[in-house]
């Protein structure tokens, strides 16, 4: 096997994690995107990137599907400025991602292996996930964009050549569901800083309370529960 030249700062320890000023967590940011980008346009992969490394220079954690195209390409921009990554993958094992699913081990420091298939690797990743990023995308995307969606998770939709942002509009729009979590930009330095401002405040408004937003809850809609 030859020998990889792998770039300094993706093999050195994580520099630093974000705290936030209670003291309380660090700020968990998945990226959601095709991991097939040949219908995503010119930027795809450079926007990625950004997007990685700007999570990694605010000491955030980069979660993703444990995927190839913009998800990893998104890691690979958070292991240039020494940033954690952790990939959430729909196999058992690491044989089963690799061999069954062909999925990379590449710009991951932890590979959760959750054997739920990419349906439930979606729901783990985004319940795992202070806030989501979305980018160029298909089907799967969209099911995770749907998951976020449905838990109120902070959302931030990047803009690009693609047209994803305004498929989602138009989801958006005819859900008939208001949601101020939303929000749109094409600058990733941007969109990540606002979505940290945004987990942030929603930190210091429940802390350890959990509000659950399902009919179905046990303890009833919009019921608060002290952890």
């Amino acid at each position: 096997m030859a020998k990889r030249n792998l770039h300094p700062n993706h093999t050195a320890v994580p520099a630093n994690f974000c705290r936030l000023p209670n003291g309380y967590g660090v700020v968990k940011i998945g990226v959601s995107g095709a991991a097939e980008t040949g219908a995503c346009g010119l930027d795809a992969y450079e926007k990625a990137k950004e997007l990685g490394r700007e999570i990694a220079r605010r000491g955030g954690i980069i979660t993703t599907g444990a995927t190839t195209g913009f998800p990893m390409y998104s890691a690979m921009g958070a292991k240039d400025e020494c940033g954690f990554s952790i990939g959430f993958s729909p196999a058992a094992n690491e044989r089963e991602h690799v061999e069954t699913y062909k999925l990379p081990l590449d710009f991951m420091d932890v590979v959760v292996y959750t054997g739920f298939g990419y349906a439930g690797r979606d729901l783990l990743l985004v319940r795992s996930s202070d806030a989501m990023i979305v980018g160029c995308g298909r089907i799967g995307t969209l099911n995770e964009f749907s998951i976020a969606f449905e838990d109120r998770r902070p959302i931030g939709i990047l803009e690009g050549t693609w047209e994803t942002d305004e498929i989602l509009k138009h989801v958006i729009e005819v859900a008939n569901r208001p949601n101020s979590k939303i929000i749109y930009d094409s600058d990733p330095k941007a969109i990540v800083e606002r979505l940290v401002d945004m987990v942030m405040k929603d930190r210091e408004k429940t802390m350890l309370v959990y509000n659950t937003h399902d009919s179905r809850s046990a303890t009833g809609k919009n019921q608060e529960v002290i952890l």
